[in-house]
């Protein structure tokens, strides 16, 4: 960064405080949260399932989930457990045109997916319906994607995937009635078949959690050509089977 820069952010941060994203509590920097909020996030952490990431009460080799039916993609990783202080973030960033959230989150990713990112050889979104883009202004795993990319320094590919199919709001679904939904909801970008021949792509979304988005996303995406697909996510609903193996441990 640039003497100027750096001047230019103290002089602001003198006229306007830095505030915390989640409360209006003054913080050191701009785009962080203050010692309260950052401390009633639940940060994920081993041990985690190896092909799905899901926190585990012990490690194992798989969870029961991945055991009984492994997922299309290689590994999932999230940075936050999606509960009620997640969703001080998530929801805002999402609905509420709080863009700049994604820089804080996307460290938070860069962290919880570093060796996804490292052998990553293309990063992109789970894609909007072009409807809800259109309604929304922004897709907001677009706007992480493009953060960790610049992190990472790896290409950037917003079209590699198109959501072809609106579809109704999957958050009252369970994971059979999520796969259903989207069943050809998802295609190959165009022009995208000779981009991810023979190449690994990092997925990025916002909140995992049947993971029935990110497994019609990789089918796709092997289907077309890839030679492996990875997700990360900001934050995930854990399986409530492992939650109950962490409450009973």
């Amino acid at each position: 960064m640039s003497i100027l820069a750096r001047l230019g952010i103290r002089l602001l941060d003198a006229v306007l405080p830095p505030h915390c994203l989640t409360c209006e509590a003054e913080v050191g920097e701009q785009g962080t949260l203050c010692e309260a909020c950052h401390g009633g996030l639940a940060f994920l952490a081993e041990p985690l399932c190896p092909h799905c990431g899901v926190p585990l009460a012990k490690p194992a080799p798989f969870c029961l989930t991945c055991e009984m039916q492994p997922p299309a993609f290689s590994a999932a990783r999230a940075a936050l457990r999606y509960d009620d202080a997640a969703q001080r973030l998530l929801l805002p960033f999402k609905y509420a045109d709080r863009t700049e959230l994604a820089g804080f989150l996307a460290r938070q990713m860069a962290a919880a997916g570093a060796s996804l990112l490292a052998r990553a050889d293309l990063i992109a979104p789970v894609p909007l319906h072009w409807r809800r883009q259109f309604a929304r202004r922004y897709n907001q795993a677009g706007l992480l994607a493009a953060r960790l990319a610049r992190r990472a320094r790896k290409p950037y590919a917003p079209r590699l995937l198109r959501r072809i199919r609106r579809t109704i709001p999957l958050g009252e679904l369970g994971a059979d009635e999520r796969e259903e939904v989207l069943r050809g909801a998802f295609a190959l970008g165009f022009r995208a078949g000779p981009r991810i021949a023979g190449r690994r792509v990092l997925l990025v979304d916002d909140i995992l959690t049947s993971g029935a988005t990110a497994e019609a996303c990789a089918r796709i995406l092997l289907d077309g050509g890839a030679a492996a697909v990875d997700i990360l996510a900001a934050a995930r609903v854990p399986d409530p089977r492992s939650d109950s193996a962490l409450t009973a441990a």
